[in-house]
């Protein structure tokens, strides 16, 4: 290495009038621009529209493209045939790359939702791909409603009653009707305020 003087004599390296080469992350950081996350959710609206997939819905909430309202409905030879469960879905600003926050608004007694609605599904979570959309989420709740995982289980009770068909079926038919009612109660409670108005 060839060495210089400086001007106050000294001798240095002439590798020290280089820059140092800058460090690259090793993973670089996946920026999102709000324009490319509105146009990815737009596209996933009408996908989800178009789908014709039976028992599953999403729709933004009013002027906010990033919170969504959902439906899913038992599937057909399940426990929860039938049964409709509402949603939200939250999307963050650097989606798809981060999972929504996707949380059951109706009461479900369920092996992987516990009593604040919260799901233990491995795709909103460590196995999470941007290239899941709001149509694979729905219809993978859609499918654990029927199927359970039972190793993971966020409920214990219902984990453990699961085994049982009858007793669980005859459990969730009573925390259905408690629900209708709340919503009944609800609905009721809305008219009368708005008339009281």
């Amino acid at each position: 290495m060839a060495a210089t003087n400086n001007i106050h004599g000294n001798t240095e390296s002439a590798q020290s009038n280089i820059a140092p080469p800058t460090k690259q992350p090793l993973h670089p950081s996946k920026t999102v621009d709000s324009q490319s996350v509105l146009k990815r959710l737009q596209s996933e609206l009408m996908a989800l529209m178009m789908s014709g997939d039976s028992g599953i819905s999403a729709f933004p909430e009013e002027g906010n493209i990033f919170f969504w309202k959902g439906t899913i409905t038992g599937s057909k030879d399940t426990v929860f045939e039938g049964t409709e469960y509402k949603l939200s879905l939250s999307f963050p600003n650097d989606y798809p790359f981060k999972p929504p926050k996707v949380k059951f608004e109706t009461t479900c007694f369920h092996p992987n939702f516990d009593v604040h609605g919260n799901i233990c599904l491995d795709i909103l979570q460590d196995k999470w791909s941007s290239a899941y959309d709001v149509r694979t989420i729905l219809l993978s709740i859609q499918s654990l409603l029927g199927e359970p995982n039972i190793s993971s289980p966020l409920n214990q009770q219902a984990a453990q009653l699961w085994s049982n068909q009858e007793e669980y079926r005859k459990m969730v038919g009573e925390v259905v009707q408690i629900c209708k009612l709340i919503s009944l109660l609800q609905r009721e409670e809305r008219r009368v305020h708005r008339v009281c108005l």
